[in-house]
């Protein structure tokens, strides 16, 4: 295969999906867009439709354009951003943790760093974020060893949850209690946020306060995810194995299987939000569904 270029273009069909569903389009076809990569990560959508996502081992970013299905380098030496997000100005946040920091990533691609430690101690490796409707920052802080690293241990011993508020003067804990955070996704009106407990197996809803803290911890399914997504009926896509998608009750509604090993996460694209946006091991798809996303 030729070297990831903005002319050269994959479309393949992997099949059409078998099953009548609500949510994925009749006669869908989950298609191939690119396997020029290591590991896929990170997928965030701009106002426009299309999809920025992350080359983690490459240390790229990489923009799926929408109105042609082409990819290209967008951003190299991006920190190892592994999850984005765009902010409310147009900004793509990323979580960059070669150096365990939180991005802010203007239109020229000039970034300035908004987080890299807590009360004077690094961050473990922001991993995936999301931002509140007022443009305060939720983001996840695993550990994970990466071989970019020269430190071994952490220096932060809990791996949490932060939220970061919309002024940018002040970061603090609004979860402690997992094993190892990773997908994270709000709800559209701002009322509820979703975490997955990677390293426990589960994944969480909490309450959001008006000040942002969250509280009402309650399980909502037995499975963990990497990262995550959620669509405009209220439905919840978890990644892992393909995806499975959620209702609002934690009742598996739809498997969307995906052939690779790890499907690392997942957004919604297009100009209408239509097309499922799924990054997994080296390559990434797209699915049309009969839903949209959620995030404009």
């Amino acid at each position: 295969m030729k070297k990831l270029s903005a002319t050269v273009i994959l479309l393949i069909s992997i099949g059409c999906y078998a099953q009548k569903s609500e949510l994925v389009a009749d006669n869908a076809t989950l298609t191939l867009v690119a396997a020029d990569y290591k590991f896929t990560e990170g997928p965030a959508m701009a106002k426009n439709g299309d999809v920025y996502f992350t080359d983690q081992p490459n240390n790229r970013i990489i923009k799926w354009n929408a109105s042609d299905n082409s990819v290209a380098v967008y951003i190299e030496e991006a920190g190892r951003a592994n999850g984005l997000y765009f902010d409310h100005d147009g900004s793509l946040l990323a979580c960059a943790d070669e150096n365990f920091e939180l991005w802010k990533i203007d239109k020229n691609k000039n970034h300035v760093v908004l987080v890299d430690e807590f009360q004077g101690k690094k961050l473990n490796g922001p991993n995936d974020l999301w931002v509140d409707l007022k443009g305060g920052i939720y983001f996840t802080d695993p550990y994970y060893q990466r071989p970019y690293w020269e430190r071994k241990e952490k220096e932060i011993e809990e791996e949490r949850v932060y939220y970061l508020n919309p002024e940018r003067t002040e970061l603090r804990i609004v979860a402690n209690d997992f094993v190892q955070p990773n997908g994270i996704i709000g709800t559209p009106d701002g009322k509820m946020i979703y975490i997955a407990d990677i390293g426990d197996k589960k994944t969480y809803s909490f309450s959001i306060s008006e000040n942002g803290d969250l509280y009402n911890k309650t399980l909502f399914t037995e499975l963990g995810s990497d990262g995550m997504t959620i669509d405009n009926k209220g439905n919840v896509y978890l990644t892992g194995n393909g995806v499975t998608v959620f209702n609002k009750k934690g009742e598996e509604i739809l498997q969307i299987p995906v052939p690779q090993k790890w499907t690392a996460n997942v957004t919604f694209g297009g100009p209408d939000q239509s097309v499922l946006f799924i990054t997994a091991m080296n390559s990434v798809y797209t699915l049309d569904m009969k839903v949209n996303g959620v995030r404009y």
